[in-house]
């Protein structure tokens, strides 16, 4: 069965805006994760738990990656040196290093089509600089958000607004996909199109053929 959009539709989308982390980047798994807490001598359970606590603002750019792994390390009753910080930012930009090629592939698909596109993360300075290195990877955007250069975040409308002013294009005529209830919600206050992205095969299904949509049936994960 096809989903329809959840505002009515009246238009042809001409930019899709997407998330990084949960949409072009699969999520860490259980074993990356149970690596980077065994790390620290602690259970995943406590280990996500002191992560995610501060990450806001860390990807807002009001925390520095001193200070923002040294209160993973305060919430977790830890103590992390110079070192142990190092460490963990390598784990973390490997968490987030596992591409969808599904995804990558039918970006090429959308600009085929004249269908401009860009990406809208929540994100750190360490993991965007990575980003930005990364051979090849951006030039499948027509425009990047990274939350920490706007010291903001979403679901604050100053990040959609800035995303919206890089593709050039209103509201009315862009889709946006991210995995967050929050943050899909967020994007519909200032009048975009927005999708919770629960994965590639169900949007596939689904949100293409609502949107009218080009597909990339040959896109595979790598």
């Amino acid at each position: 069965m096809i989903a329809a959009p959840t505002k009515a539709y009246a238009g042809r989308i001409r930019a899709v805006i997407l998330d990084f982390g949960g949409v072009v980047a699969f999520p860490p798994d259980d074993a990356q994760i149970a690596s980077a807490a065994a790390e620290c001598d602690l259970t995943p359970e406590d280990f996500l738990r002191a992560l995610w606590l501060p990450r806001l603002a860390y990807d807002a750019g009001l925390l520095s990656p001193n200070e923002y792994w040294s209160e993973v390390a305060r919430l977790a009753n830890r103590t992390f040196d110079e070192h142990r910080i190092a460490r963990m930012i390598d784990y973390e930009i490997d968490f987030w290093s596992r591409l969808d090629d599904r995804i990558l592939h039918w970006t090429k698909v959308l600009r085929a089509h004249g269908i401009r596109t860009a990406l809208l993360s929540n994100l750190p300075s360490t993991l965007g600089a990575a980003l930005r290195m990364r051979t090849g990877f951006l030039e499948h955007f027509d425009h990047v958000t990274f939350s920490f250069e706007l010291k903001t975040v979403k679901p604050e409308p100053a990040i959609y607004e800035h995303s919206l002013s890089g593709v050039g294009l209103p509201a009315g005529e862009v889709l946006f996909l991210d995995d967050k209830e929050e943050n899909v919600a967020g994007a519909r206050t200032v009048g975009l199109y927005a999708e919770l992205y629960t994965g590639w095969p169900e949007f596939a299904r689904s949100t293409l053929a609502a949107y009218e949509l080009p597909a990339a049936a040959e896109a595979r994960r790598q």
